[in-house]
């Protein structure tokens, strides 16, 4: 062995032990590969609804928001209004189906804290709470709008006033093409979003809420043009936070269930057969264990060797959304294998930081979330389980 490799051992080796005791076990027992046996839908839903209250209640910013993520390196971060946003139609639909009025509590926390932070305009700050600079960004104004919308429907006109606000400033921002490009993340890849259908699904849900003022118009001219990204085997371009050629299949989950929304909202059948594309395109790189790789190429091949596990819920929601609308069995099949997989990645037992939660990526080393139990993750488990026992027949 040369100097170089010898070098480059060492420092591996000496990384490695400077993790803390609970990284180390973890990175390690998930390279040995899934041990656990699945728990099941209704065990894992539970345990996910258990680590989100956690997660609202150990955030250091004390605001009503729920943690980005609880890492293994630094512990709890703080509140992350984006994806709050949408963990509040997840509360409230939980909290109707157990008859758990904690949960409604805590969604309207979650809204309360959204009314504080709204700009004048409308719109919604990127990032953490604390994270610099603090600017309005499309992506994540649509993201909380679609909890605005949950809360103007659960209680009433008291939400309706921050909801209409976010969603005039998402449709008057709207590019006359179709793009939103004025207010980007600072914190991904500059450029147009594909995956930005998902802010259009905020609009189609103010719309139920509001209709008459142009927002569903608005949401059905983005997905318009998020479809000339499209190629014909299914696969987005412009469609990762990072790398345009190879999206994270957690921005493939994004832009795929914008489209399945459209679709539900319009009832066009020509956006019903571009979902398909897609959600057929996924199905052939679907592994045998259930899982997919955490990054797709445009021929639909791996470019990651890691599983990024909020995709593989997404993705698998969609499946089970397509089938219920197709009754294709083989969308039915994939989704509960997808599902399966990452239910076997959950703790429900052991420390209470983690019991519950769902990693970033699969193992936990991996690229996406590295180390971190992210609260999206957690919350878009508990959504493709849901979906997984209403596809059974089965309601609690």
């Amino acid at each position: 062995m040369n100097s170089n490799l010898l070098i480059n051992a060492a420092r591996s080796v000496a990384k490695q032990w400077m993790l803390p005791a609970a990284a180390r076990r973890e990175q390690k027992d998930d390279r040995a590969g899934l041990r656990r046996a699945d728990p099941g839908p209704r065990l894992v839903i539970r345990s996910c609804l258990d680590w989100l209250r956690r997660a609202q209640d150990f955030s250091p910013s004390k605001d009503g928001g729920v943690s980005r993520d609880f890492s293994l390196l630094s512990g709890w971060a703080t509140s992350y209004p984006e994806t709050t946003g949408y963990i509040v139609p997840t509360m409230l639909e939980c909290a109707r189906r157990f008859h758990d009025d904690d949960l409604r509590l805590r969604a309207r926390r979650m809204l309360d804290w959204f009314v504080s932070i709204q700009y004048p305009e409308g719109g919604f700050q990127g990032g953490k709470i604390d994270s610099q600079p603090r600017v309005p960004v499309t992506f994540n104004t649509g993201q909380i709008l679609l909890g605005l919308a949950a809360g103007t429907s659960e209680f009433g006109d008291v939400y309706r006033g921050p909801m209409n606000k976010a969603a005039v400033w998402l449709r008057d921002t709207l590019d006359p093409d179709g793009c939103w490009r004025n207010f980007p993340t600072p914190f991904a890849a500059s450029g147009e979003k594909a995956y930005e259908t998902h802010v259009s699904w905020g609009l189609f849900e103010a719309a139920r809420m509001q209709p008459g003022r142009g927002y569903a118009e608005a949401g059905l001219r983005q997905v318009d043009w998020a479809l000339t990204k499209q190629h014909a085997n299914g696969w987005f371009e412009d469609c990762c936070l990072t790398d345009r050629d190879k999206p994270l299949t957690h921005t493939i989950g994004y832009v795929l269930r914008g489209v399945i929304e459209a679709y539900r909202f319009s009832q066009r059948a020509d956006l019903l057969e571009r979902a398909e594309s897609t959600a057929r395109g996924v199905l052939t790189a679907q592994r045998a264990d259930g899982a997919l790789p955490g990054m797709l190429d445009s021929d639909w091949k791996p470019a990651a060797t890691w599983a990024c596990l909020t995709g593989i819920v997404q993705i698998a929601s969609c499946w089970l959304l397509l089938h219920a609308i197709t009754r294709n069995r083989e969308y039915r099949r994939a989704a509960l294998a997808a599902n399966a997989f990452v239910r076997r990645t959950v703790a429900v037992d052991g420390p209470a930081d983690v019991r519950g939660g769902v990693k970033g990526s699969f193992p936990v080393d991996g690229e996406y979330g590295s180390f971190q139990y992210l609260n999206w993750a957690t919350k878009f488990c508990i959504d493709a389980n849901i979906h997984e026992l209403d596809c059974d027949g089965v309601r609690e």
